[in-house]
């Protein structure tokens, strides 16, 4: 963390988050859309989401609903909680961004900036703790091993200091799917595994393709947040070396854990079309070919989450009127 003695600090409480003087427009008090924000809802879903895939890949012929639900709330909370955790760590670097300095801490929309982290330090224990009370002890290991790696790992020792973190830090997109397989059975089978894995090699593509996007401001606060920030165009190339080992990774979890044939079309479909979309890359890291990349990256987990569900219910019809 930055200290007062380094360059480029911002006090993060009171007037001088936002002032340099006395006659300078006090921050605004904090809404509940700040506390929503500060939640991250867009990824909290998506892991959300990542859970559901493990739970139905687990056990793809009877869905508990009960059991189900618990997964949903108590990784939403945990997700939310550790989101949380991140603003507080990450609010003197959000402060010297331009895409970030807006947020509620770093505008000191909520001061004392602590408040943020005891509630985060409450969602993640509610998380964790009604994941290992209610599902069981695996399921509880695996929500606090993503949130430990995407607050301590990533956030707190890795993303100022190498340009490994995404990679490492990756794992942190993981855990859910390891959750909700343990959440269905008990256990990781080999294709929840197999899709904790393609989740872990479509996250540097992924943060990649937006950090070329946003190279200059993340330079400029000192985050390595590429393969090299000091030659763009290999990273560029490293970018389409891993959204291209997604498709290996989709055969993979097909082979573990087989799929009908319309969703084992859907997969590899969606794969082949990441390479596409990002190739490119190999050649020029223009803002536009980047920013094809980082949009298609979203849906293209959506669709995978999609693809096991639609197989799930497939499945399902499939073994109930004897096919």
């Amino acid at each position: 963390m930055a200290s007062a003695a380094e360059p480029g600090y911002v006090p993060l409480t009171g007037r001088n988050a936002v002032s340099d003087g006395p006659d300078a427009t006090p921050p605004a008090s904090a809404g509940w859309r700040d506390y929503v924000t500060l939640a991250k809802p867009g990824i909290t879903a998506l892991i959300v989401l990542v859970a559901v895939a493990g739970f139905f890949l687990a056990s793809p012929t009877a869905i508990q609903p009960a059991r189900l639900l618990i997964l949903v709330v108590t990784g939403a909370s945990a997700s939310a909680g550790a989101a949380m955790l991140n603003h507080y760590l990450d609010r003197d670097l959000d402060a010297r961004m331009r895409r970030t300095k807006a947020r509620p801490l770093p505008s000191a929309r909520i001061d004392p900036s602590s408040r943020v982290a005891v509630l985060g330090l409450l969602f993640s224990a509610l998380g964790v703790g009604g994941a290992t009370v209610l599902l069981n002890p695996l399921c509880g290991f695996s929500i606090l091993l993503g949130g430990l790696t995407y607050v301590v790992v990533y956030t707190f020792w890795l993303k100022r200091r190498s340009s490994w973190n995404i990679v490492i830090g990756g794992f942190a997109g993981s855990a859910p799917a390891l959750a909700g397989g343990a959440a269905a059975v008990g256990t990781w089978t080999p294709g929840v595994l197999a899709l904790a894995l393609l989740v872990f090699l479509w996250t540097p593509p992924h943060f990649w393709s937006l950090a070329l996007l946003l190279k200059d401001d993340y330079r400029a606060a000192g985050l390595p947040m590429l393969p090299r920030m000091d030659d763009v165009a290999f990273s560029g190339r490293v970018v389409v070396v891993s959204a291209a080992l997604l498709l290996p990774a989709t055969i993979l979890l097909v082979y573990l854990d087989p799929v009908t044939w319309p969703v084992l079309v859907a997969l590899l479909a969606l794969g082949a079309g990441f390479i596409v979309v990002s190739a490119p890359l190999w050649r020029t890291t223009e803002r536009a070919v980047a920013r094809r990349g980082f949009i298609y990256s979203g849906p293209y987990l959506l669709g995978v989450v999609a693809a096991v569900a639609a197989n799930w219910a497939l499945v399902a019809v499939g073994t109930r009127v004897g096919l």
